[in-house]
């Protein structure tokens, strides 16, 4: 087996193991918008704060309909920047815009006080549009600097630095806001903001890895404009459309990966708020979160030796089972120690779950154009990941429960599962192979 260091690859990076650690560390950084910002705290803050004026389950459906707009901008952009990422091999000067974007959001969300919802709702949208336009790029360096063979563990281990590092700044933010007293803060609303500045700089700080041990290889285009450079991106994409069908397999796991990374996606973003509408407290709520972060750190480890001893697709397969039961489980949830339990359940596949999608994604694609197809996957993904809130939210504002809406979900998963059973993940390897010798 070849090492990192003498993987001779076919794209724009060789990680070694030092780059690879940069590589990890950015989901360490990155996750803590995840947890503290989609999962957690803001949630609760927009609900209980933000949105404190809104009427009745006005606040759920309000922050669903966030999600939507956010995911539909980030499908909008993603596959553009990702085909132009490929063309002038810039894919780390991309994520580090796209970083600063989501930093910036988080410290000014600072400034969203009382009844600030739409303000709470635009900064959301562009640390949305920051956390999953930089994932994009992020998520090629996997294909392109990765064997083949070692992409399941190495996609867990990220996931799981995520985890641990999401992990760790929320318990030091469970700490802020709890605690805001002793610590001197005026207010527990003041403590919970300045919670929202940490994301940023933890964000920024351990970013920092991967853009100075991460070599990229730049094409020489200093001869083009950058009307030239973006209209060759548009190019691209539109090359993109019409060779895609050149992967027939690749075509059906992205229909898989729509509705159930939409459903995955979907009970991340809208569990807090789910729960906090359903009468749990929030410290209970967030307690939960963290439950979740701890379980799925070494959970997500293990899931991809998993993956490595009995097959990717088997692994999620079963876990995409689980989240079925989770979706059950959750209509019937009406106490702090179900949603504990329900945490334990996400830690278990939440994190394994995505880290295999993510690699088994990666063998399907050709090399050489992994920006382009991982802003692709980003666009189609995008457009089909604002159903799941977007069902969520007009299921509620319809009946005016958010029980039932959260049972609308298991569709999703039943979808995800039927057509994921009909890829056939050697054969899409293959055909991806073929055509870069071609």
């Amino acid at each position: 087996m070849l090492k990192y260091g003498q993987y001779l690859k076919r794209g724009a990076f060789v990680l070694d193991h030092r780059a690879l650690r940069g590589w990890k560390m950015y989901d360490w950084a990155n996750s803590a918008f995840a947890t503290t910002m989609m999962a957690a705290v803001l949630p609760v803050y927009y609900s209980d704060v933000a949105g404190v004026h809104l009427a009745g389950n006005r606040a759920e459906t309000y922050w669903g309909y966030t999600q939507s707009i956010a995911m539909l901008l980030v499908a909008v952009l993603s596959p553009i920047l990702g085909a132009i990422a490929d063309y002038t091999g810039s894919k780390l000067r991309f994520l580090s815009v796209f970083m600063l974007l989501g930093v910036l959001s988080c410290v000014f969300m600072a400034f969203a006080g009382e009844g600030d919802w739409l303000l709470a709702s635009s900064l959301m949208v562009l640390g949305s549009i920051g956390f999953s336009g930089g994932n994009t790029f992020y998520d090629a360096m996997l294909a392109d600097g990765v064997p083949q063979e070692s992409r399941d563990r190495v996609s867990s281990q990220g996931y799981a630095y995520g985890y641990a590092g999401g992990g760790l700044l929320l318990l030091i933010n469970v700490i802020m806001i709890q605690g805001w007293e002793k610590l001197g803060f005026p207010s527990k609303t003041f403590a919970t903001q300045m919670v929202f500045i940490t994301v940023g700089i933890w964000w920024l700080l351990f970013s920092v890895p991967i853009l100075r041990w991460v070599k990229e290889t730049r094409r020489p285009t200093d001869h083009l404009g950058k009307g030239e450079i973006i209209r060759a991106g548009f190019v691209r994409i539109g090359k993109t459309f019409s060779v895609i069908k050149r992967y027939p397999e690749l075509l059906k796991y992205m229909a898989a990966f729509w509705f159930f990374n939409d459903g995955i996606n979907t009970v991340i973003v809208m569990a807090t708020i789910y729960g906090a509408g359903i009468g749990i407290e929030t410290s209970d709520l967030i307690i939960a979160l963290l439950i979740t972060q701890f379980v799925g750190w070494p959970c997500t480890i293990l899931f991809g030796r998993l993956a490595g001893r009995f097959g990717s697709k088997r692994m999620l397969y079963y876990s995409l089972m689980i989240y079925v039961l989770i979706v059950c489980l959750g209509f019937f949830m009406t106490s702090a120690i179900h949603f504990y339990a329900l945490a334990i359940m996400v830690g278990l596949v939440q994190g394994g779950s995505q880290a295999v999608a993510r690699s088994i994604y990666a063998n399907l694609v050709p090399a050489s154009r992994t920006g382009e197809f991982f802003g692709f996957l980003a666009l189609s993904s995008k457009f089909s990941s604002f159903a799941g809130p977007f069902v969520f939210s007009v299921v509620g504002t319809i009946t005016g429960s958010s029980r039932v809406a959260i049972l609308s979900l298991i569709a999703f998963f039943i979808i995800g599962i039927v057509l994921l059973w009909k890829v056939n993940l050697e054969k899409g390897a293959s055909e991806a192979a073929e055509e870069e010798m071609a």
